[in-house]
Parts: C-alpha cells; structure tokens; sequence
C-alpha cells in the first residue's frame, strides 16, 4: 500500500530494560528474571510500531557512548531504517521491574545527557536534509535535558513544508498550547495533561472533546487529541468531535500504547485515510499494545482484530 513519507525524531532514547520480580520488599537483594531488552523513546517506538503495522519510516535517533551503541545494534535487529545523530554524552536507559505477586508495574526512566549547541545544531542540519516536502513528521517523547521549552517549534520550523505531529508532555506541552507552533498538524495529550492544561476536570467525552475543539480554534493544532486511558481516545477538529473507544483486551503493561497510537495514527494519515478512519486505527493499536510484556509495542494481527471494535462516534 503506497503511503507518504514519515519521518521520528527521537532526541532523549534509551536503551529500555524490562525484568521481573515475585514481590518488591524494601533492603532485600531482589532477584530478577532475565531481562528483556529493547530500543525506547517516543519517536523510535512510533518508528518500530509503524514497522509492525506493516508500514514505512525513517527514524532520527541522537546515540551517544557504548549505551548507544548497543542501542543502535537493538534497531539495525528491528529492521526500522534509522540515521543517528551524534548525542552528547551516554544515551540513558530505563527499568521497567512488574511484580508478578500483584501485578503492580514499577517504571525507572534515567535522564539523557545534556544537549548544547552544538548538538542542537546538527539536529536542524539533518533535519533540513530528510524531511520530505509532503511528507509527516512525528516529534514524540520527551526533549533532552539542556534544550529550550520551545524546541519543538524550533524543529518544526526546521521542517517547514512537512506535516508535524507532536506528542509531548509537561513543559514542553504547555509552551506549546500557550504560543501555537505555526501550521501544526496534530497535538497528541493524555488525559490528565489535558484537565492540567484546562484548569479543571473533564469527566465526561463532550468535556474533552470541547476542550480539544476550543484548542483547535485557538490555532494551536488543526486536529487535537486527548486519550481518555481504557475508556479510548477524543479527537477534533475544526469540523468534528470524535470518539473511538479502546477495546476491551486483558491489560498486562501500558509501555508503548501511546506510541502505538501515534504510529497507527500517523500511517492512516500518510496512507491517504480520513481522521475518523486514523482516529479507529490508532484506539485499535493502542489497545493491541496492553496486550503485549513490557517494551512491546502492538501487534499487526491483534490491531486487525480489534479495529471492529474500536467504532468511531460523534461527540
């Protein structure tokens, strides 16, 4: 199936460990399982998930020490296409630790090395020489320690004739709802970040779906979404409010549903589909990646067969 170019952006990766444990009991030597090892960070794991979902992209990945490199080996075994950028410093690593005796899941995420000039500079380079006029390009994940609030418009100035999705969090979210990057495509949040970013609590789907229209109209993206965790995800736009619900899958670990959201999303769109379809797509890989141990992201046949169930309403 023909698609669009799609381009991620992964400035803080890391080599993502997952384990596990009977029980966590404080000052007791813990012993582990064997630990499964994967390649994280938001844009990669959208990169990785397209790949899954049968699609194309090429990453951009900042690597940086022996972490990255053993990293880079971990996506080049994936089979994802990737150019990496050289990283200051080590490229940091994260633990994820479930204890089977509740079924609790712990997540440890260690700062990146910190981002100067330098460094800042060579990502608007390599981001002028890849991305496709046409083309959609995913900013996800967290920014590097070191880099200014308003990076992410810097970057999507850098990509001026691409269509930009930004899935970020904190800081970085609210800059970006309070002065608008220019002509950005779609602004992905979670629902908390949403209600913080609202100043009040948004119980039910018409609340979010008019606190995401009233984004809209305010310029700061031309499609907002905010997932609603199990219950699914809202979507508007400039002429609709959706809702896809999540499909109803036994839960064994949430690392990697919002990636496989993006992913899904994101390919529907390069691959000429309508937000509703996209919006269905993304709910169905998203609750694909519940399904999965640790750092797995979703799988091809387990979206297929929860699509149906992802219908899409009007809100």
């Amino acid at each position: 199936m023909s698609q669009l170019p799609i381009l991620t952006l992964t400035l803080n990766p890391a080599l993502d460990m997952a384990t596990a444990v009977p029980e966590l009991i404080p000052g007791h030597k813990l012993r582990c399982t064997e630990p499964q090892l994967d390649p994280g960070g938001g844009g990669l794991n959208v990169s990785r998930a397209i790949k899954a979902l049968g699609g194309d992209s090429l990453a951009l990945v900042a690597i940086g020490g022996l972490t990255g490199d053993r990293l880079a080996g971990l996506i080049r075994g994936e089979g994802v296409t990737f150019l990496s950028i050289l990283g200051p410093g080590e490229t940091r690593q994260s633990l994820t630790v479930n204890e089977d005796s509740t079924g609790r899941q712990f997540r440890f995420m260690l700062p990146g090395p910190v981002w100067g000039e330098a460094e800042r500079a060579r990502v608007f380079t390599l981001l002028r020489a890849t991305a496709r006029p046409g083309g959609l390009s995913v900013i996800s994940g967290s920014q590097p320690p070191g880099v200014p609030v308003d990076f992410p418009a810097q970057l999507a100035a850098s990509m001026p004739e691409t269509r930009v999705i930004l899935d970020t969090s904190g800081s970085t979210l609210t800059e970006a709802v309070r002065h608008p990057i220019p002509g950005l495509e779609v602004l992905r949040m979670d629902g908390p970040e949403g209600e913080e970013l609202a100043g009040r609590p948004l119980p039910s789907l018409t609340d979010t779906a008019e606190f995401a229209q009233s984004l809209v109209r305010k310029g700061v993206a031309k499609t907002v979404i905010v997932a609603r965790g199990a219950e699914g995800n809202v979507l508007a736009d400039a002429g609709q409010r959706l809702f896809s619900r999540a499909a109803k899958v036994r839960v064994r670990s949430t690392v990697g549903a919002g990636d496989s959201f993006v992913a899904a999303f994101v390919l529907a769109l390069s691959r000429g589909q309508s937000n509703a379809e996209a919006l269905a797509l993304g709910s169905a890989a998203a609750s694909a990646a519940v399904m999965t141990d640790a750092t797995q992201l979703c799988r091809l046949e387990d979206v297929m067969r929860l699509l149906p169930e992802c219908a899409v309403v009007k809100v």
